[in-house]
């Protein structure tokens, strides 16, 4: 068993610590140790319900893993939802080492003693092992994200006309929009100033890359793209996000914003574009598989309800 230490908040050293953790598991697995969300509330304090678990082993002076739990709206009967993500060494992750298992238990039991819920346990690409261990604690397969990929350019463009976003003017008709589209996303929806904020804050913002389209003076949709820093053409353009206010659809606004996006991308020069859908969100695939996006990979989340006890050994608290 590791020892397990609970943090609310990561002081400078912790944070560093835990940082160069994620950038050597990043670097091992070739994708962010960390979902966008997670990593944020790490840096930046975290929301309510945030904890950070950090595993150690005797006689090293690194954490060999990390845990991350942050509380949601609900999980559907009015239950809270729980997010989790887990994150072992490169160097730990040999047969028969329990540093992901104990994390896991020790975040179940952190849950439990908050009042229960329901659990996703988030895993980037998952293998054979996670399986074993969502299996072990007692979660199972739940809800698919396929990562889609297409060159670039399109063979099509788009025929509406978007402006960039303007920081500090944009961000209210932005926000309505957004939480209007995304109102039962448990990622997208909900978002307040506080949180586009700290997306502008980011460094790899970029608002000439958030394209705003209006329709009798009124935001009708946008298009938000990210670019992933490479080499040259070997950076990654992604779809970040696409939305279209409710007042607007049924007009095909999605694909035309779609396909702004990827001219945008196309004439910053990059020769591939991503995207992260839901797996049962059909028509969203529809739209993209019909613009020649194919899935490169899946992430996984392993779900289960967590019953509300006593906490009984848990974490140490640091």
């Amino acid at each position: 068993m590791h020892q397990i230490v609970l943090k609310r908040a990561l002081d400078d050293k912790d944070l560093a610590a835990v940082t160069e953790l994620l950038e050597a598991a990043s670097e091992a697995d070739a994708h962010p140790a960390l979902g966008e969300h997670a990593w944020l509330d790490l840096v930046q304090g975290g929301r309510a319900g945030f904890a950070g678990l950090v595993a150690w082993e005797p006689n090293h002076p690194h954490p060999v893993g990390y845990a991350q739990v942050s509380l949601g709206e609900n999980g559907g009967n009015g239950h809270p939802s729980w997010a989790l993500e887990v994150v072992v060494d490169p160097h730990h992750r040999t047969p028969g080492n329990t540093v992901a298992t104990d994390l896991v238990n020790a975040a179940i039991d952190l849950i439990a003693s908050e009042g229960g819920g329901h659990l996703h346990l988030w895993v980037s690409q998952p293998a054979p092992y996670h399986e074993r261990m969502a299996k072990a604690v007692g979660l199972s397969a739940g809800r698919a994200l396929y990562q889609m990929r297409r060159p670039l350019p399109a063979p099509e463009h788009a025929s509406v006309q978007t402006r960039p976003f303007r920081p500090g003017q944009d961000e209210r008709a932005w926000l309505e929009v957004n939480n209007l589209a995304f109102r039962r996303h448990p990622e997208q929806g909900g978002w307040t100033e506080e949180t586009i904020k700290a997306r502008e804050a980011q460094p790899w913002f970029d608002p000439e890359g958030l394209l705003l389209h209006f329709r009798d003076e009124r935001l009708a949709g946008f298009c938000w793209t990210k670019v992933h820093p490479g080499e040259g053409t070997s950076s990654l353009g992604e779809i970040y996000v696409v939305a279209v206010s409710p007042d607007f659809s049924g007009h095909g606004l999605g694909h035309q914003l779609t396909l702004a996006g990827l001219d945008y991308l196309s004439l910053k020069g990059l020769a591939e574009a991503m995207l992260y859908v839901d797996s049962t969100n059909v028509p969203a695939l529809k739209l993209y598989v019909g613009l020649g996006f194919t899935v490169n990979h899946i992430d996984r989340a392993y779900t289960g309800d967590v019953a509300a006890r006593d906490r009984g050994q848990g974490p140490e608290v640091g």
